[in-house]
């Protein structure tokens, strides 16, 4: 037991978990199933939105957004660490499509109608750890409201 805790924290630093490089819409993907599930509530509402987003941003088919979102849940469910997702977007993406993704994010918390502090602070943490500003944080989220406000 003691040599299981001393190994747990001698490996504390190193990720636990790699994605392939084209692993990419899982990482993103995750994070957006993620962000759904922090009000304990991953309605039908917030699912339209990430199939809808993904759809766009990374020109899927229906069915592969579906099988993507179906990886992305399980990922989550066996993965509590952000990490290797965000590890993986910081690798693989620009600064401007790293924005995409928080704008992703912000949809997301929308898709209720409304903005629960857990997503909140999912997206602050998500912005810190692939190196978003806040300034292009708080616009990502007025382009999205902006969306919703024109669409009524």
């Amino acid at each position: 037991m003691f040599d299981r805790l001393m190994n747990l924290f001698a490996n504390a630093n190193e990720p636990t978990y790699a994605l392939a490089p084209s692993d990419l819409h899982l990482a993103v993907a995750a994070l957006l199933v993620e962000a759904a599930r922090m009000d304990d509530n991953f309605g039908a509402d917030e699912r339209a939105v990430i199939a809808r987003v993904l759809a766009e941003r990374f020109d899927l088919s229906a069915g592969e957004v579906e099988d993507l979102i179906a990886r992305a849940s399980e990922e989550m469910r066996d993965n509590v660490q952000y990490f290797p997702f965000t590890h993986h977007i910081n690798t693989m993406m620009s600064g401007d499509e790293k924005i995409g993704v928080i704008e992703m994010l912000w949809q997301v918390a929308y898709a209720d109608g409304r903005l629960d502090p857990f997503e909140d602070r999912l997206i602050r943490q998500v912005a810190g750890l692939i190196y978003v500003e806040d300034r292009a944080r708080m616009e990502a989220r007025r382009r999205v409201l902006g969306r919703d406000e024109g669409a009524d």
